[in-house]
C-alpha cells in the first residue's frame, strides 16, 4: 500500500511504525472472511481493510470525523484478520495508534468520557473493585438473570501452597480475577507445586495495563506497566525463571511491554526481559508435561473419558499469543472428550470493556458463540480467559471453568 503520511505524524514513532503497517497491506480483502464484526455488519469499514483505509486517510491528512470513531471503536481487536492475513499485518497495534488520534483529534461526548472514566476506574481499582463484586454476590437473588449467571457464587481458592521450592515463576495479579475467580491463579499454584515449582504472587504488582491500553488511557497504561516492572524485577535478578499469566488478555499486553516502552531510555531493557519470561500457563504446563503424566500414570485412574467439554480458544490466547491447539492437546491428555465448535477461530464478544460499550454487537457474539459451544452437548465449557469466562457464563446455566482448575481437579483427585 503507498503512503503518503502528513507532516504532523510522518516523523513521530507513531507514523514510522504506522507507515511501515500500512505498506505490508495488499488489500487482498482475506481478513474479511474472518472478522466478526464484518460478519454482522457487512460493512467495509466494520472489516480490518476498511479500518485500515480510515487511518491511512486520517494520517494522510484527511478530515476524521465521529464516524471514523465509530468504526475504529467497533473492532474487537481479536485479532483474527492478524492470523488469516498472508502479509504479516500488525493491525493490532495500528488499530491502537489509530484510536489514540482519533481521540485526540474528535474528542468525546461528555457522556461518553464519564462513562469511560467510570467503567476504567471501576475495573482497575482493586479493592472498590473486589468490594462491588462482594456486594453484589450478596445481592444476587435480586440481579437480572444475565448478571446473577455471570457473577457465580464465591468458589473458595482453596490453599496456596507454601513456597519451599528452588525454582521459583512469578504470576501476575491482574485487576478483576481475584475477585471474579480467584481460584484460578491459587489453582495454578497448587499445579506448580506438585511440579516443584513456587508460584509466587508479588503483592505490588496488579492491573497489567491492558484496560488503559485499549481505552487509549496510555498514561494509565504506562504507570501500570512500570509499576509490574518494579515489583518483579528484585525476583528476576534472584532467578525467578518466568512470569506466569493465567489470562490470555493480559499475557497479550505483558508480552508487549518490552515493544511499548522500547523508546523509555529507564524501562526499555527491563520491559524487554519481561517480555521474553512472560509465559501462559499453557506454555508453562506444556513444558512440564512429562512430569504431570508421570504424576497421572503413578496413581489410580480418573475416568474423565465420558466427560465432554466444548473449549472456547479466546483470541488473545489463538490470534494474539499464536497458542492454538495447545490447551486441547492437554485436556484431550487428561481423557476429556472434546467436542466439536464450529467457527472456533471468531470472537464470543467479550474483549475487555467491549461488553459493556458495545453491548449490542457483544451480545450477538456471545449468543453465535455459545449456540457453537453447545452444539455438541457438552458438560462444561473451559477457557483461558476471565473476561471470556465471565462473559460466556452470562449466557449459560452450564459451568464456564479455567482449564487449569480442571487440571487442578484432575491431580488433586489422582493423589
Amino acid at each position: 500500500m503507498q503512503t503518503n503520511l502528513a507532516d504532523w505524524i510522518k516523523d513521530t514513532p507513531q507514523g514510522q511504525e504506522a507507515e511501515s503497517i500500512l505498506r505490508m497491506c495488499v488489500h487482498c480483502g482475506f481478513c474479511t472472511a474472518t472478522c466478526p464484526t464484518y460478519q454482522l455488519l457487512g460493512d467495509e469499514l466494520d472489516g480490518p481493510r476498511g479500518r485500515i483505509y480510515l487511518i491511512k486517510q486520517m494520517l494522510e491528512g484527511n478530515a476524521v470525523t465521529a464516524k471514523t470513531q465509530l468504526h475504529l471503536d467497533r473492532c474487537l481487536t481479536c485479532r483474527s484478520c492478524e492470523t488469516t492475513c498472508p502479509s504479516g499485518v500488525k493491525y493490532g497495534r495500528l488499530v491502537d495508534i489509530g484510536r489514540a488520534i482519533v481521540g485526540e483529534k474528535v474528542g468525546r461526548p461528555l457522556g461518553q468520557r464519564i462513562k469511560r472514566g467510570v467503567l476504567h476506574w471501576g475495573l482497575t481499582s482493586g479493592p472498590p473493585f473486589a468490594f462491588a463484586v462482594g456486594l453484589g454476590r450478596l445481592l444476587r437473588g435480586l440481579l437480572p438473570a444475565r448478571l446473577k449467571r455471570s457473577l457465580q457464587p464465591r468458589v473458595a481458592p482453596g490453599l496456596w501452597p507454601q513456597l519451599r521450592h528452588p525454582r521459583k515463576m512469578l504470576v501476575l495479579k491482574g485487576c478483576v480475577q481475584p475477585a471474579l475467580l480467584p481460584r484460578i491463579d491459587a489453582a495454578a499454584a497448587r499445579v506448580l507445586d506438585r511440579l516443584a515449582i513456587d508460584l509466587v504472587s508479588v503483592p505490588e504488582s496488579g492491573c497489567c495495563g491492558a484496560v488503559s491500553h485499549h481505552m487509549d488511557m496510555h498514561d494509565a497504561a504506562t504507570t501500570a506497566m512500570k509499576r509490574n516492572i518494579d515489583a518483579w524485577w528484585p525476583h528476576i535478578e534472584q532467578g525467578a525463571e518466568a512470569i506466569v499469566v493465567t489470562a490470555s488478555g493480559c499475557g497479550v499486553m505483558v508480552k508487549d511491554y518490552g515493544h511499548l516502552l522500547r523508546l523509555d531510555p529507564r524501562y526499555a531493557a527491563r520491559a524487554a526481559r519481561v517480555s521474553e519470561l512472560a509465559k501462559d500457563v499453557s506454555e508453562v504446563i506444556a513444558a512440564e508435561w512429562e512430569r504431570i503424566t508421570r504424576l497421572l500414570l503413578a496413581s489410580e485412574p480418573v475416568p474423565v473419558g465420558t466427560v465432554r467439554m466444548a473449549f472456547h480458544s479466546p483470541c488473545t490466547l489463538q490470534h494474539g499469543l499464536k497458542l492454538k491447539g495447545g490447551v486441547e492437546r492437554i485436556l484431550r491428555d487428561l481423557g476429556y472428550t472434546l467436542a466439536p465448535v464450529a467457527d472456533a477461530h471468531l470472537c464470543c464478544g467479550s474483549a475487555g470493556t467491549y461488553s459493556i460499550l458495545q453491548p449490542e454487537l457483544s451480545q450477538r457474539l456471545k449468543a453465535d458463540k455459545l449456540a457453537a459451544l453447545q452444539a455438541g452437548g457438552p458438560a462444561v465449557i473451559a477457557s483461558a480467559n476471565v473476561g471470556c469466562i465471565t462473559h460466556l457464563q452470562s449466557g449459560t446455566d452450564l459451568p464456564v471453568r479455567h482449564w487449569i482448575e480442571l487440571l487442578d481437579d484432575r491431580l488433586a483427585a489422582a493423589q
